[in-house]
């Protein structure tokens, strides 16, 4: 098959390019610089071709390609119309294929999907690594699932895997920036390069990520109709991490906004860099949900060795041309294209190796309460069952105590001013060790850390202080009873322990709450709370 890589000499590109001569495709290298085009291509084969897309596409019209596959990058920072490769791909009646991870252009490409049909060719935006191989795993592994709390994706090269200026560019261009990520049924935002978190990929493979924007953020919750999609990347050296970080905070105060120098200068140090760290990098999908009503976690994990991983973004390009004839025509986002299994075929020949884990992924009070959790009715299971994050709205009453003892324990816990009817939302964060608590009365925030304990209790942290407490279950509402307490992790000797007379229970199929906390040595109430609170965002 006669094929056109844009970017064929690039990393990327030329990585694809390779796999696809392996499979005895005949392969037109294309770019700006010829001379970069034939060195490469007296090196691993093909056909140089020199390509300007800022001038014109003509060349492509003369090589008459069955496929065309754009790996010139970032798509996002063209200047000129984005989609000009592949509109001059469809009017010539050539497949088209891209290696973008940008959201907004992957989504797009399905405004040429009229033209696309019409002339019966296909046009796959994101054939990559994101979506292109991501959704083939998260297909696979949530086929005989019930529904779909959380799909997490994370890709984390090593730090001597190379790096073209295009790659850089494309981070460079949205750290810092705001971005819009579905958590919980409901679009929430941050900040890229943020929520960092620790994956560990087994075969020693252990590497820090940060959340950045993909397709995989804007396509995946409507496609799985997944309540939570994550994804992050991070690299291997930590003082590059940090040197993003700090890009970061540099781009929130105000400060570098040019970025013209930016992309030669984190390019260069990158390049100074390059000897150090391993050339092992690896990427996880990770998708939980429900199964015969028990929440499980599977875990796909990918490590490639010996400096294969520029690879993998070309395997689902790959692994699609292997059996072009089953692409139905049409411009559209590449989601589950291909199977897991043909992109498995795909990297055989590679020196990639992955595994597939399920785990049970029972939550905090499902583990905390044993056999109790089934006696618990289902309003009350609902907002103890957070496999990410949820919010959950609704009003609260609150009464104050007045005694000396009790101002000043309301004071320092932040708890709510005394009022009826004030708005409050409950935003529950699962973390690795536990989850997190946050209390939102009307803007006066409160926060505590829930860890597991023995059977039948959990441990809760307000600051210098964690207090255990038990979990009875009496007529279908779950008692909260302090048992123990800490404060700087001495013991606290139980008469100078809080009391806390607190229920949760459903009534009318609403949570309900009914909190109250006295004070030690009868110092009196501090606070109560009650009232109602329902999910946010989709059910």
């Amino acid at each position: 098959m006669k094929v056109v890589v844009i970017g064929g000499y690039g990393v990327f590109g030329g990585r694809l390019a390779q796999l696809l001569l392996r499979d005895g495709h005949h392969v037109f290298v294309a770019g700006r610089n010829l001379r970069k085009a034939e060195k490469w291509a007296t090196r691993h084969g093909g056909c140089p071709l020199r390509l300007d897309l800022s001038q014109s596409l003509v060349p492509i019209r003369e090589v008459a390609p069955r496929v065309l596959i754009d790996a010139a990058g970032p798509f996002q920072l063209r200047e000129r119309d984005p989609y000009g490769v592949a509109r001059f791909c469809i009017e010539h009646r050539i497949n088209y294929l891209d290696l973008s991870d940008d959201p907004a252009f992957t989504a797009g490409i399905e405004t040429l999907d009229r033209a696309a049909r019409a002339v019966g060719c296909f046009c796959l935006s994101g054939a990559s690594s994101v979506p292109g191989i991501s959704s083939a795993v998260v297909m696979a592994m949530s086929a005989d699932l019930a529904s779909i709390d959380v799909i997490e994706t994370a890709i984390l090269p090593g730090n001597r895997a190379p790096r073209g200026r295009s790659v850089i560019a494309g981070l460079l261009s949205q750290i810092g920036m705001p971005m819009r990520v579905w958590r919980g049924g409901q679009w929430r935002q941050m900040d890229t390069w943020s929520d960092k978190k620790t994956y560990g990929l087994g075969h020693g493979l252990r590497r820090s990520g940060w959340s950045i924007n993909v397709p995989d953020l804007a396509l995946f919750p409507d496609f799985f109709a997944a309540r939570s999609v994550m994804f992050r990347a991070g690299m291997e050296l930590a003082v590059l991490n940090c040197a993003l970080s700090v890009l970061v905070v540099l781009r929130r105060s105000g400060f570098a906004r040019n970025r013209r120098w930016q992309v030669p200068l984190v390019h260069c140090v990158s390049a100074m860099l390059f000897p150090f760290g391993t050339d092992r990098g690896g990427m996880a999908v990770y998708v939980t949900g429900t199964k015969d009503g028990r929440p499980v976690r599977r875990s796909w994990h990918l490590i490639a060795e010996a400096g294969q991983g520029p690879f993998v973004p070309g395997v689902a390009v790959r692994a699609l041309l292997r059996r072009p004839e089953t692409i139905r025509p049409g411009a559209r986002p590449c989601l589950a294209e291909a199977t897991l299994g043909q992109i498995k075929e795909a990297m055989s020949d590679l020196a990639i190796k992955t595994q597939l884990i399920e785990d049970a992924r029972p939550t905090l009070f499902q583990v905390a309460l044993v056999e109790r959790w089934n006696d618990l009715p289902p309003a009350v299971r609902r907002l103890h069952s957070v496999q990410d994050m949820e919010s959950f709205s609704g009003r609260a009453w609150v009464e104050r105590g007045t005694a000396v003892i009790a101002r000043l324990a309301a004071w320092f816990f932040q708890f709510p001013d005394a009022g009826d009817g004030v708005p409050l939302t409950i935003t529950k964060t699962r973390t690795a060790r536990g989850e997190i608590w946050e209390r939102n009365f009307a803007g006066r925030i409160f926060r505590s850390y829930l860890t597991p304990s023995r059977p039948y209790h959990y441990k809760e942290r307000f600051w210098a202080f964690n207090y255990e407490q038990e979990l009875p279950v009496r007529n279908g509402a779950l008692h909260l009873w302090v048992s123990r307490g800490w404060f700087l992790g001495i013991p606290i000797p139980r008469m100078l322990l809080p009391r806390s007379d607190s229920r949760e229970f459903e009534s009318d199929g609403a949570f309900h709450f009914d909190v109250s906390l006295f004070a030690p040595l009868g110092g009196g109430l501090i606070v109560r709370y009650r009232g109602s609170v329902s999910p946010d965002g989709q059910e």
